[in-house]
């Protein structure tokens, strides 16, 4: 069973990780406390075959307001520059997890927390859900893989307005940009999102990992580049137990049993 005063907290639901930022009096905000054990619980899932579905969520009222600023301030050239390259790995580990990851956007999702969110490979926000790249507010630039996040995910306009102005948007108008898949009344949210990984988790593992890969590095690639990556990729997967029981299950109209094989 989880420590409730841990800063993260993983609950194992079957074969879904529920991860929760537990720092709700700070808003979930992150320090390195938090950062070190987010990173560790993510290598771990990122390790364990059982899991075939994340959610990372935040406790209390917010997902995370990013940066602990209190804690920012105390921190010296060296400290800084290894507490951002640790928030930096955390992106990094949930884009490479070859799982898909849901976030759940509880609340407010600020600085780090918008960012956090945006690496995620599906984003679902309650009705009162705010999202905000506060950093220019506080003298900093956008981290936590927002600079590459944000323009892909809405125009290099509007990643522009967002991060000059920190404004909060609310979360309507994320939908409308993109940011977010969809919204959710707020007291329905989390059983709407356990509904949806419990089938994200029915899926193949091979496929959605697969794909989970070549779409995160699409941006980066050509047509041709894809068309190849394809054609070797879709190769593989047809060699599969889990293609070979898909096609039975379709055949048989049943519900297929895939086994990550």
């Amino acid at each position: 069973m989880p420590e409730q005063n841990d800063t993260v907290i993983l609950e194992i639901k079957e074969n879904i990780a529920v991860i929760i930022l537990n720092r709700p009096r700070v808003m979930n905000a992150f320090n390195d406390e938090l950062v070190k054990m987010f990173y560790s619980i993510l290598k771990k899932i990122a390790n364990d075959s059982s899991i075939r579905a994340v959610v990372i969520t935040g406790a209390g009222k917010a997902f995370s307001a990013g940066g602990d600023l209190n804690y920012l301030s105390s921190l010296g050239p060296v400290e800084a520059r290894e507490f951002i390259k640790s928030v930096g790995d955390i992106v990094r580990k949930i884009m490479t997890m070859e799982k898909p990851v849901v976030a759940m956007v509880n609340g407010v999702a600020a600085g780090a927390g918008f960012n956090l969110a945006l690496a995620c490979d599906i984003v679902f926000c309650a009705d009162s859900a705010r999202f905000g790249q506060s950093f220019a507010k506080v003298g900093l630039i956008p981290d936590c893989g927002g600079l590459y996040l944000l323009p892909r995910a809405v125009s290099i306009y509007k990643a522009k307005e967002l991060m000059f102005t920190g404004k909060l948007i609310e979360a309507e108008e994320a939908l409308h940009l993109g940011i977010v898949n969809q919204i959710i009344e707020k007291e329905k949210l989390q059983e709407f999102v356990c509904q949806f990984t419990r089938d994200l988790a029915e899926g193949s593992p091979l496929a959605l990992s697969i794909t989970k890969s070549m779409l995160n590095r699409s941006g980066e690639m050509t047509l041709d580049d894809v068309l190849e990556n394809e054609n070797a990729q879709q190769t593989v997967c047809m060699q599969t137990e889990d293609f070979r029981e898909g096609t039975a299950a379709f055949r048989e109209k049943r519900k297929p049993v895939f086994k990550g094989r």
